[in-house]
């Protein structure tokens, strides 16, 4: 059930694609509840995309609509797939965008990890 002002989960959305093998993708990770893959147009080094298995469109919708063990499946996943990439001591960056304002790009939940240089400041002041 989508999240109320939410537009439905879009079945056809790239992410959702990738999901079912129907596009190819430069695979990072893959448990039972997340997958990753390098990004196709890197904004760092290091740029990897991570996206739960589930049809969740938004941080909104994954936060309400995930079960506990989805939730917790995945944000170990990112722990892990930062640590396995070896990014934890030079440090990285962790980045969702959510809706217009955000310039979230495709309709399915997913995490921008970002390393492999000095990434500055957030949001310049």
């Amino acid at each position: 059930m989508p999240v109320s002002g939410l537009p439905p989960y879009d079945t056809q959305n790239i992410f959702a694609r990738i999901l079912r093998g129907e596009i190819p993708a430069k695979k990072v990770f893959e448990n039972d509840f997340a997958f990753a893959f390098h990004d196709i147009n890197p904004q760092a080094p290091t740029h990897v995309l991570v996206i739960p298995k589930g049809p969740y469109c938004s941080f909104a919708d994954f936060s309400a609509s995930a079960s506990e063990a989805e939730i917790a499946g995945f944000i170990r996943a990112v722990g892990t797939i930062a640590k396995d990439l070896g990014l934890e001591a030079p440090g990285y960056r962790l980045l969702a965008n959510m809706g217009e304002h955000s310039g979230q790009e495709v309709p399915h939940f997913h995490v921008h990890l970002f390393a492999g240089r000095p990434l500055g400041r957030m949001i310049p002041g």
